[in-house]
């Protein structure tokens, strides 16, 4: 038996547009908090890989919580 269902698999591929001003409103606050600490970590942190690394894994997570947002409240 497969671990994931066709279901489980449409959850995490489908589109979930935000269907309420509460989710919209997550959606801004997600990207908005994530876009100050990398404005902090550009001007802070020296250049070089680690730096990078850090803002790429900020944009990772704010994939991530947006995707909670999409598929638990949105979808």
């Amino acid at each position: 038996m497969p671990f994931m269902t066709a279901k489980d698999l449409g959850k995490r591929f489908d589109y979930h547009p935000p269907r309420t001003q509460t989710a919209i409103e997550m959606h801004q606050d997600i990207r908005s908090e994530c876009l100050s600490i990398a404005l902090s970590f550009n001007q802070t942190l020296p250049e070089g890989r680690e730096k990078a690394l850090a803002i790429t894994k900020l944009e990772e997570a704010m994939f991530w919580a947006n995707a909670a947002i999409a598929r638990e409240i949105s979808g």
